[in-house]
């Protein structure tokens, strides 16, 4: 009955996207809490004037993410008619889903605003750059704490001393608002570490996607000032570290796999048995008992092919009878 229902669910949240695609992000109604993935797989096709990191942008999409999903489409060069594959679909990580959640290896933000009386629950995703290797975005719960509209900055003293290190000109000890200033024109504080991470735009939105700051979240310009004045002082923040996710929709399971953080590679050496384990536990969560049915099995060509690739795409990993299994393949065929 469930695989019944699916291809009519992936028509419900394809509607409810297109009812508030004006908005330039991700936007969807949120699905039910035993349902894990929302978005849609999407395509679009490059053309001389453009990089892919251009479409990128255009599609609201990570630098990372988008290379990932194209491995075969230049960067710089992309031939002329090439097809680009958005990769617009999620399985939300695994966390309360309230104020924003930020899954560092995804390089993406998850935000859940806080539903008025009368309104379906929405949440939307924005791309993000995080701290690079030496100075890492920190895990764990905070709030945000200030907001700030064409901030100045006063740049670090690691990172000044980090710039004359590589023969590079400090900073002025205060940058004031304006063209030059990495903060962008909107900037949000966090709780944690002292209150010395910011959520920031930028002046430089290739970055967007990447490990290049020196531990604060950006976004480009456009997302943070949709977002800046949505974002209550108090809004909880969750920064967790899942470059595997998994997720349900319906009685099929999926698999969201993205390369781990560089200090976490040796962690990560085994991904195959990694990805076992994280399977393994997700399946005896109680909230996973009741979507597993008597037919139920994993797929491990498809597992194995996602490990393969880490394309940052939901992979459906599971398979039934023969006729279960075409009926279902067929129905989740019609949603990409």
């Amino acid at each position: 009955m469930h695989r019944i229902f699916l291809f009519i669910f992936i028509i419900t949240t394809t509607i409810n996207f297109v009812a508030v695609s004006s908005i330039r992000a991700e936007t969807w109604v949120l699905p039910p809490h035993d349902i894990d993935i929302f978005g849609q797989i999407r395509t679009t096709h490059a053309s001389r004037e453009e990089t892919l990191l251009d479409i990128a942008r255009q599609y609201d999409i990570g630098q990372i993410e988008i290379l990932l999903a194209n491995p075969n489409v230049d960067r710089w060069l992309p031939e002329d008619g090439a097809k680009v594959i958005l990769p617009s679909r999620y399985i939300i990580p695994h966390a309360e889903r309230r104020g924003l959640v930020l899954n560092l290896p995804e390089m993406r933000i998850y935000y859940f605003p806080e539903a008025k009386k009368g309104e379906k629950p929405m949440i939307t995703t924005y791309p993000v750059g995080i701290g690079r290797m030496d100075w890492v975005t920190p895990l764990g719960v905070s709030k945000i704490v200030d907001k700030k509209k064409d901030p100045t900055w006063t740049p670090p003293k690691s990172l000044q001393m980090d710039r004359i290190a590589n023969g590079e000109q400090p900073y002025p000890d205060v940058v004031p608002p304006g063209p030059t200033n990495p903060l962008g024109r909107h900037a949000m504080r966090l709780g944690i570490g002292g209150g010395s991470y910011l959520i920031h735009g930028t002046i430089k939105p290739f970055g967007v996607g990447m490990r290049v700051s020196a531990g604060c979240v950006r976004m480009y310009p456009e997302d943070i000032e949709a977002l800046f004045d949505k974002i209550p002082i108090g809004t909880q923040i969750n920064i967790v570290n899942q470059p595997i996710k998994l997720g349900w929709l319906l009685d099929s399971l999926f698999i969201e796999l993205h390369p781990p953080l560089e200090e976490d590679e040796k962690k990560y050496a085994d991904y195959k048995q990694m990805a076992i384990v994280a399977i393994n536990d997700f399946l005896t969560l109680k909230s996973s008992q009741k979507h597993i049915t008597t037919d139920f099995e994993i797929d491990q060509e498809a597992l194995r092919q996602a490990i393969i690739e880490k394309s940052g795409i939901p992979t459906l990993i599971t398979r039934y009878s023969s006729k279960a299994q075409f009926h279902t393949q067929k129905q989740n065929d019609s949603s990409f």
